[in-house]
């Protein structure tokens, strides 16, 4: 799922939900995905918000896309994809792969309704639970990848130690940030003897909270002196530092269909669906923000936007022996001009001129034949 914004307040599928662009105070739409070992279910948009989902196919190419009101839930927007992939792509023994939140047990029960699999990754909350009921135990971390079986569901496991540097690093960095705001508010009450220890107390808690530190961070007054300080839980701390960079994935697929290294490898190509939306919401292609009203020319803007997508991937694929994105490939071919036939001053028809070496090969790449007259209808087109 991921999320963009509306501009004005008419669109019909516009609702205010939980918006992953960080626009504050704009509606949205809603946008879910799938991948073909089976389908990646990994995109939706908020607009004052609609959400937007992306079917997709293990290599990430778009196979369709729908628009959900922009307070649906994630997982809320599978249902309609299940319905999708069993009806109009054939169904067979197809494999979902979703995200944290995306495949919850009443997708799962659905999923087994019809026949499917999935692939899904479990919180933390679930792993300490599993971890305190002994179905997982810590020492399987330390292997490249593990799994462990629980009756007929399956636990991949790994810690990727790149990630734990990068959250140990992360949460030192808010610990610095709040001890230097822990300073200058005991320089502010020092400086100002009618300044209340209870109002920067008050603001040190909240900051501590936003930057998720509550756990295992504390401010208190120190004593009775006009100070605050911060204090330091250290076992808490070792405990949610236990799981840095660990995770695990959880799934249906017996070893016999699927080994555990491609279990992992196929809930990493949800990466493809993050790229597919990152590519549909930048300036090229404009996915946000929708301008439009009606829910027809919405759905219609989403559309155009993910066959523009399926073109530019297309391209760049057939490209690539060339070191040419598709944007770059466009703008050469947009320097091939036609010439006009007159008679008086009336055109007759357009030729194409024979391209320079360069736009030849790249318009041989794309698999296109060139007509050598464009007969003239006297039609204006804007673009």
């Amino acid at each position: 799922m991921t999320s963009s914004y509306l501009e004005g307040e008419k669109n019909a599928l516009g609702a205010f939900g939980y918006n992953r662009d960080g626009k504050r105070g704009k509606k949205q739409i809603d946008s879910a995905a799938p991948s073909p070992f089976g389908l990646s279910c990994g995109l939706s948009v908020s607009l004052r918000s609609a959400v937007i989902g992306l079917l997709c196919d293990g290599q990430g190419v778009a196979l369709a896309i729908e628009v959900f009101a922009g307070n649906t839930l994630d997982p809320k927007t599978m249902a309609s994809q299940i319905e999708k992939v069993a009806s109009q792509f054939g169904g067979g023994e197809v494999t979902f792969v979703g995200d944290r939140g995306m495949i919850k047990g009443p997708q799962i029960k659905e999923l087994r309704e019809h026949g499917f699999h999935y692939i899904t990754a479990i919180t933390k909350p679930q792993i300490r639970a599993l971890l305190k009921a002994d179905v997982l135990q810590m020492s399987l971390f330390d292997q490249v990848l593990a799994e462990v079986y629980e009756g007929k569901v399956r636990y991949v496991l790994r810690r990727n130690p790149r990630r734990a540097e990068e959250m140990k690093a992360s949460r030192e960095s808010k610990l610095g940030t709040l001890s230097t705001r822990v300073q200058e508010a005991n320089t502010y009450l020092a400086a100002h003897p009618r300044a209340a220890v209870s109002t920067a107390l008050k603001a040190l808690r909240k900051k501590t909270a936003k930057l998720k530190l509550s756990s295992w961070c504390g401010i208190r007054q120190s004593g009775r002196a006009r100070k605050v300080e911060l204090h330091l839980n250290e076992s808490a701390r070792a405990e949610e530092e236990k799981l840095d960079g660990c995770y695990v994935l959880k799934s249906d697929l017996r070893p016999e269909q699927i080994t555990k290294e491609d279990v992992h490898a196929r809930y990493k190509d949800l990466a493809f669906v993050e790229q597919a939306f990152r590519a549909s919401k930048t300036v090229e292609l404009e996915m946000r923000p929708i301008h439009v009203r009606k829910e027809e020319s919405t759905r219609g803007h989403a559309l155009v936007v993910m066959l523009a997508y399926r073109l530019a991937k297309e391209l760049s694929r057939r490209w690539v022996d060339l070191d040419l994105r598709a944007g770059e490939g466009i703008k050469e071919l947009s320097t091939l001009c036609l010439t006009e036939v007159m008679s008086g001053d009336k055109v007759l028809c357009s030729t194409v001129p024979v391209p320079r070496p360069e736009l030849a090969e790249i318009i041989a790449r794309s698999g296109i034949t060139l007509p050598e007259v464009i007969i003239r209808k006297n039609a204006k087109v804007a673009t």
